[in-house]
């Protein structure tokens, strides 16, 4: 597998600039709550060289749409929000789609020319509507790729059996509270090569996945430093990815995740967005040779070790207290709230935080005298007096 590190074309290193992302990004989406209107916008503005169509419909009769650009005899299989309220990398995807519109380097050229991508930008559209990780009938797609009692579930594994792809990219977005490995650095991105068997046993289709993850966090090591971390791999048949990489087909999942301050998830999709131009170019230079494989297992294992906030030295009611606040992520109108939480008071909290408070020995108390416990609501704190908010995103 080749990789953008290892490549000296100044055309390749292009990709990877903030003013080229800058010229490619869609701007017209943007924020965490990303529905078919998104994707209705998005596909009117794109040329009659992108196939559009709808492959099926959800629970409550929304489209689902798939496109496919592209002449290679390599063959990508692609899906997003899967999961209703991951939207992250449904707008990596219009980007990267962007960027084939526009098609202004070599090697977006020399992708297509090599392979033929099918992607399905929004599999779950009741989902993501409802702003929900199910669908209509409360049912989670990607643990229902056997039963396939789902339509959603059903649409995708039609195409699977249709197209027959050479490998499949399962996009997802993931929590705040994961690091990358054991230390202090937020898992912005994480990848996973699924298993195919309860033995975890790695053959030549896991290996071409898990070099091409390698070769991935190569090519976003310096932009992305010590914050990609890699998942578990137990096995799950139910799971799409296990499902497929179960069928031979080299499987990827992509995880977008949290960056420092940016909870809208901006930077994080412009993260995606290379990892799928590298993830891409890789497949379309494919080498037999997979011997970088092992690469993979130098990712650090995802943790999850850190809160939304945690507010230090605390004192409540006279006892030293720390106390960790979680954000819930909640549907109005048409954006998403970040409700704020108290998940644990306990003397010490060993997480992480996105964000820490220091009480320097003070006690801490809510508005208007109203009680301070686990599982409350907390939008305001007051410290010495200071009155303070706590979503200050």
């Amino acid at each position: 597998m080749f990789s953008f590190v290892n490549m000296k074309n100044q055309v390749l290193k292009n990709l990877f600039q903030e003013a080229y992302y800058s010229a490619v990004k869609f701007k017209e989406v943007t924020g965490r709550y990303i529905t078919n209107r998104d994707l209705e916008l998005f596909v009117n503005e794109l040329s009659d060289k992108f196939k559009i169509e709808v492959i099926g419909n959800s629970v409550q009769d929304r489209p689902i749409k798939m496109i496919t650009l592209g002449n290679g005899k390599i063959k990508i299989l692609a899906w997003s929000q899967m999961h209703g309220n991951e939207g992250t990398t449904t707008k990596a995807v219009f980007d990267l789609l962007n960027a084939f519109k526009l098609n202004d380097e070599e090697v977006l050229s020399e992708i297509l020319d090599l392979c033929t991508l099918y992607i399905i930008p929004i599999l779950n559209p009741d989902g993501a509507k409802a702003y929900t990780r199910v669908n209509a009938n409360g049912v989670d797609l990607n643990r229902d790729m056997q039963d396939l009692s789902q339509p959603e579930s059903k649409v995708l594994m039609d195409q699977y059996e249709k197209i027959q792809p050479h490998y499949c990219l399962n996009l997802h977005d993931q929590r705040t509270i994961f690091s990358a490995g054991d230390g202090n650095n937020p898992a912005t991105l994480s990848f996973l090569t699924p298993s195919k068997d309860q033995d975890r046993n790695i053959d030549e289709f896991r290996k071409q996945s898990m070099a091409l993850i390698a070769g991935i966090a190569e090519d976003l090591s310096k932009s992305l430093k010590d914050k990609i971390g890699r998942y578990d791999d137990a096995f799950n048949i139910n799971c799409a990815g296990d499902s497929f990489q179960y069928l031979n087909t080299p499987t990827i999942l992509f995880e977008a995740g949290h960056y420092p301050g940016d909870y809208q998830r901006e930077m994080t999709r412009k993260f995606v967005f290379q990892a799928l131009i590298s993830c891409l170019y890789q497949i379309s230079q494919f080498d037999e040779d997979a011997g970088d494989y092992k690469k993979y297992f130098d990712i650090p294992e995802n943790q999850k070790l850190f809160n939304d906030l945690i507010i230090r030295n605390a004192k409540l009611n006279g006892d030293a207290c720390e106390i960790s606040i979680q954000f819930k992520e909640s549907l109005k109108g048409d954006r998403i709230d970040f409700v704020p939480v108290i998940e644990k008071i306990e003397g010490k909290i060993t997480k992480f935080a996105h964000r820490e408070i220091d009480a320097d020995g003070h006690e801490v108390g809510l508005p208007e005298k109203a009680k301070l416990g686990e599982n409350v609501i907390v939008n305001k704190i007051i410290i010495n007096s200071t009155e303070l908010e706590v979503k200050s995103l």
